[in-house]
């Protein structure tokens, strides 16, 4: 089964607080006619203390239609990703020309070809490295992506592959959009990178002494019915429009935790024996969901009530972040059960079994 060798993090420099985004907001809403102490109060209830953004504040308030934000896409996601491989192959003893699968996940821009190919003509990558560009999974696509290479080493096990994600929802703003959905949205999310590598159980750099990998034991993709507007976006000449439903929180305190006691259960395992959880934040609400839904104490998920905290949700990468995390801050002894999870758009779900 494959390991995941090393993990690493990006963030763009413009690094602002919660309160001084939501001023510059309610000032922006002020002119539609919204109550501004009631775009407040819901930034407030988000939790997020602060983000990173692409650009500076400033230049948001020119940014008019789809293609200006989807050209900065285009730089920021470039220049971010390069930096992120590099801190990711500086970790290992492994380097781009040693990578065989390139997997890129992104919902909140476009480029054709798409950037992992950029990365690969101005990164020393074989020229024959496989690509598999992922868009438009939205806050699964992390652990969606990561599933995905694994899928790919259990075939070749020789192998080693890159996960490389990244989000910049703040190039996605709809300053129109007053609806309720798109005062919290602008009050949640925020933008990241995250990359991670992984080796085929096969590959030399798996099962390494003294360096504790956690294993991809099994995956799950879990599509729930008649859910498709539960989360989302709407394309408009604008851009891309949030649709988020308040239906989330209820979906994630009983089907899914349903589905991630039964996916535990297919594996002989229980809530109890997971030592590590790699949840995505979605939203306050979202995490007490589940938590409620699985009998979770209310400290089990503070890696991503933390994440939430500094950075916001920021899509597909805030899984990797707190992967990040737990492998480098908080590594658990051997024969440690871990978990990762994200939900998206679909409605669906995406489940990682690990151990350490």
């Amino acid at each position: 089964m494959p390991f995941i060798a090393a993990t690493a993090t990006g963030f763009p420099p413009h690094f602002y607080s919660q309160e001084t985004i939501s001023e510059d907001l309610q000032m922006l809403w002020s002119a539609y006619g919204v109550n501004t102490d009631r775009v407040a109060r819901l930034h407030e209830n988000t939790t997020v203390e602060s983000r990173y953004i692409a650009v500076p504040k400033e230049e948001y308030y020119d940014l008019k239609g789809w293609e200006a934000p989807n050209a900065i896409f285009g730089r920021v996601a470039f220049e971010l990703g390069k930096e992120t491989l590099n801190k990711l192959f500086a970790k290992t003893d492994l380097g781009p020309e040693d990578i065989r699968l390139l997997t890129f996940a992104t919902t909140t821009g476009l480029a054709i070809p798409t950037i992992d190919a950029l990365l690969l003509n101005r990164m020393p990558f074989a020229p024959d490295t496989k690509r598999m560009p992922l868009f438009g999974l939205g806050c699964v696509a992390g652990v969606a992506g990561l599933a995905r290479v694994a899928d790919y080493l259990r075939g070749h096990p020789t192998e080693a592959a890159v996960l490389l994600a990244e989000e910049f929802c703040s190039l996605t703003i709809q300053k129109h959009d007053v609806s309720i959905a798109n005062l919290i949205a602008c009050g949640l999310f925020g933008d990241a990178a995250g990359a991670v590598l992984v080796v085929g159980d096969e590959h030399p750099m798996a099962r390494q002494n003294g360096h504790p990998m956690p294993e991809v034991v099994a995956t799950r993709s879990v599509l729930f019915p008649d859910s498709e507007h539960f989360m989302g976006w709407e394309i408009k000449e604008t851009g891309m429009q949030i649709v988020l439903s308040a239906d989330v929180p209820e979906a994630s305190r009983g089907p899914l935790s349903n589905e991630i006691a039964r996916f535990l259960g297919d594996h002989d395992l229980t809530v109890g024996d997971i030592g590590r959880w790699v949840c995505h934040p979605g939203g306050p609400k979202v995490i007490e969901a589940l938590e409620d839904g699985l009998g979770l104490n209310g400290t089990t998920l503070e890696r991503s009530r933390e994440v939430l905290r500094t950075v916001g949700n920021v899509s597909s990468v805030s899984a990797l972040l707190i992967l990040d995390a737990v492998m480098h801050d908080d590594p658990p002894p051997p024969g440690t059960w871990g978990l990762m999870l994200a939900m998206g758009p679909g409605f669906v779900a995406e489940l990682i079994l690990l151990r350490w």
